[in-house]
C-alpha cells in the first residue's frame, strides 16, 4: 500500500545538514516514502544516503541543474497524493506532516500548504511565515525576524514556500510543474500565482513548525548569483503570468520596485548584478511558456491580494 505523502528533498553538499533533517524524518509520526534528488554533490551525500538509507528512493543527476528541476525529477516519480517539499538544510518536528495533512484536506481549493519556519540558530525568531506578493513586484517572506509568538493562526497566504511546503500532487497536471527557465529562487511564487490563476489557493499552517538554517546551499543572503538570477526571475513571473492589461495598471508600480531594488543594490555593491538579471530577463523571456488567462475573475482577484499586500507592506 502506498504513503499518502511523499517526503521530496533537493540535495547539493551539506551532508552533516542532511543527515540532521534524515534523522527528524525517522522521528516523525507520519509514514511517507522519501525521495532524495541530488545535484551532483562534491561531498559524500550519495555514499552517506546509499550506506544508512537504502530504502530511499535515491536519483542522482551528473550536473546541478538547479533546484526546480530537481524538484520536478522528484514529483514525476512520486506515486503518493501529497508531496513535501523539503531544503536540505530543515529539520522538522514529529507531527508537522500531520499538521499539514489536517489543513490541505480541510479544503479542496488548497493547492499548496506552507509550514512555520523557525530560524535554526535563533528559535525565537521567524524565517518564514508563507510568502506575499505585491505590486512593485516583490516577494516578502511574511513574519519574518518575527518573534516565534506570533502567526499562530491558520490563514490563507499568497504563496508557499517550497523550501517546507505539501502540495496536492494532482493539481500540478493542470497546473504544470516549477517552471526549469527559473533554476532557483522565485519558482514557488510563480507556481502559486499559477495556481491561483486556475482558482486553488495556498494556505499557511501555524501548527506545522520547520526549523531551517538558510542560505545553506547558496552560502550567504546577498551574493552575485543570488541577486542576478532573483532580478531575472522576477522579471520572467511577471512577464509569464500578467496579461497586458495587468501589466499596464501595474506598470508604475513595477517600474518604482526595480528603481528602489536597484539603490538598494547600489549600496550593497551589486547593482551590476541585479541590472544583470534584468538584461538576461528581457532576452530570453521569449522562450517562457505564458500562463493561459483561464478566469479574469481570478486574475481580478489577484490583483486585489497584490493591493492589499502593497499596502500592508507600507504600512
Amino acid at each position: 500500500m502506498n504513503n499518502e505523502v511523499s517526503v521530496i528533498i533537493p540535495n547539493y553538499n551539506n551532508v552533516s545538514l542532511l543527515k540532521e533533517l534524515l534523522l527528524s524524518l525517522d522521528n516523525s509520526k507520519t509514514d511517507f516514502d522519501i525521495i532524495i534528488i541530488d545535484n551532483n554533490s562534491q561531498d559524500n551525500s550519495v555514499e552517506f544516503i546509499k550506506e544508512n538509507y537504502p530504502q530511499i528512493n535515491l536519483i542522482v543527476n551528473d550536473e546541478n541543474m538547479g533546484f526546480a528541476h530537481a524538484v520536478n525529477q522528484g514529483i514525476v516519480a512520486a506515486t503518493a497524493h501529497y508531496v513535501f517539499l523539503l531544503n536540505n538544510d530543515t529539520v522538522i518536528c514529529e507531527d508537522t506532516v500531520d499538521e499539514l495533512l489536517k489543513t490541505i484536506k480541510s479544503n479542496p481549493k488548497i493547492f499548496s500548504v506552507s509550514s512555520k519556519m523557525i530560524q535554526y540558530n535563533n528559535q525565537n525568531l521567524i524565517d518564514d511565515a508563507g510568502d506575499e506578493y505585491n505590486l512593485l513586484g516583490w516577494s516578502k517572506k511574511r513574519g519574518n525576524n518575527k518573534s516565534v509568538s506570533k502567526f499562530t493562526e491558520d490563514s490563507e497566504v499568497f504563496s508557499a514556500c517550497a523550501g517546507a511546503a505539501l502540495y496536492k500532487k494532482e493539481y500540478f497536471d493542470e497546473i504544470g510543474l516549477f517552471d526549469e527557465m527559473f533554476e532557483s529562487y522565485v519558482e514557488d511564487m510563480d507556481l502559486s500565482y499559477r495556481a491561483r490563476i486556475y482558482g486553488y489557493i495556498c494556505y499557511y499552517c501555524a501548527n506545522s513548525i520547520v526549523y531551517h538554517h538558510g542560505s545553506a546551499t547558496t552560502g550567504s543572503r546577498y551574493n552575485p548569483f543570488k541577486v542576478r538570477i532573483s532580478a531575472r526571475n522576477n522579471m520572467y513571473l511577471i512577464y509569464k503570468n500578467m496579461p497586458i492589461w495587468m501589466l499596464i495598471i501595474n506598470a508604475i508600480f513595477i517600474i518604482l520596485g526595480i528603481v528602489i531594488k536597484y539603490l538598494f543594490f547600489y549600496r550593497k555593491g551589486y547593482h551590476t548584478y541585479y541590472l544583470e538579471g534584468i538584461k538576461e530577463a528581457i532576452r530570453s523571456r521569449k522562450k517562457l511558456k505564458k500562463t493561459p488567462m483561464v478566469s479574469y475573475r481570478n486574475l481580478l482577484k489577484i490583483e486585489w491580494l497584490m493591493i492589499k499586500n502593497t499596502f500592508n507592506y507600507i504600512f
